[in-house]
């Protein structure tokens, strides 16, 4: 497999899978908002924080109301992590290898982009439609993946690419809530306290599974609990922590007989970290802070691999990039 290959398939699942995130991300902002006064962008901003795009937004938007919050993260195509943008780039990684993923993989992203573009049908829905038809679109990308591509080492890049996303994403979601959302401390455990628990459980599409695994009432802790560390849940942390660490050994072929590099001790690391590991643990010593290291692991997770995998050239910056090599599976 060309290295090039690889990086856009590993692309293309990471952009939709942050696009169907940021989507998660504004419903939630949009449920906590009916509870704000009316203006007020308490329940947004901290969407840009963990975006990591806040600079980005203070210059082009230095009125930071509900509205612009929404522009930015919705259809705003200066902005890289925008979700028009996201399907946009993974859109164009796409036709860069549309000889490699199946035609009704093609046609699902390509009809996606397309139905996002100015003047469209869905810019005329409410905002909690545009959003349920986006996470609906992208979800539709992976059930045709799932069920059209053969389980070769195409696929195993997508499911890489998910799974770094989606764990990167889900300790982000919870993030807002736990640290930048928290009520005052005479709120906690309130009515509205709770609710918001519920409205954060159901946009991480876990409230069902959190119900049947938790048959008590819902506390932080045990919400913290079930998104982090629950092994079997798809969303969860320690699951995807999972599935990067088999991914990487399948791609990998061969078991490395020498000492082991820094990827596979990373990739060692983190599983055992937060497979072997106690949720009031995590709690006391600051669950802010581990779910910071965490995304710094993740990112350094992400360097590693491309590193020896993919091409040194940035080609999420330039798709159109001639330059491949080949794929090597030694480190």
């Amino acid at each position: 497999m060309l290295s090039r290959v690889a990086d856009s398939l590993y692309w293309i699942n990471r952009y939709l899978e942050r696009a169907e995130n940021i989507s998660r991300f504004l419903e939630v902002s949009e449920a906590m908002a009916l509870d704000c006064p009316p203006g007020s962008a308490e329940p947004w901003l901290p969407l840009v924080e963990v975006t990591g795009d806040r600079h980005r937004f203070d210059t082009a938007y230095p009125g930071a109301t509900p509205k612009q919050v929404v522009r930015f993260l919705l259809l705003d195509r200066s902005n890289p992590n925008s979700i028009v943008s996201c399907i946009a780039m993974a859109r164009e990684n796409a036709r860069q290898i549309r000889d490699v993923i199946t035609t009704e993989m093609w046609e699902q992203i390509n009809d996606l982009h397309w139905s996002l573009q100015d003047d469209e049908d869905i810019w005329r829905e409410p905002v909690q439609e545009q959003l349920r038809i986006i996470r609906r679109g992208c979800q539709l990308v992976y059930g045709i993946t799932d069920t059209t591509l053969s389980r070769d080492l195409s696929w195993l890049f997508s499911q890489l690419g998910r799974l770094i996303e989606r764990a990167d994403k889900t300790s982000r979601i919870l993030d807002v809530k736990y640290f930048l959302l928290l009520p005052s401390p005479e709120e906690v455990g309130g009515v509205l306290d709770e609710l918001q628990w519920i409205t954060l459980l159901r946009t991480a599409g876990a409230y069902q599974m959190y119900r049947q695994s938790m048959q008590h009432a819902i506390s932080p802790a045990s919400v913290a609990r079930f998104l982090l560390l629950d092994p079997i849940f798809p969303r969860s942390v320690r699951y995807c922590l999972q599935g990067i660490s088999d991914t990487l050994q399948q791609i990998q072929q061969q078991p490395n007989q020498d000492t082991p590099d820094d990827l596979d001790c990373l990739r060692g690391q983190l599983l055992a970290r937060w497979s072997y590991v106690r949720i009031d643990n995590l709690i006391e010593a600051g669950l802010h802070e581990a779910i910071d290291q965490l995304q710094q692991d993740l990112n350094q997770l992400h360097n590693l691999i491309q590193t020896r995998y993919f091409t040194s050239a940035d080609l999420r910056s330039t798709p159109t990039d001639p330059a491949c090599v080949l794929l090597s599976f030694t480190a």
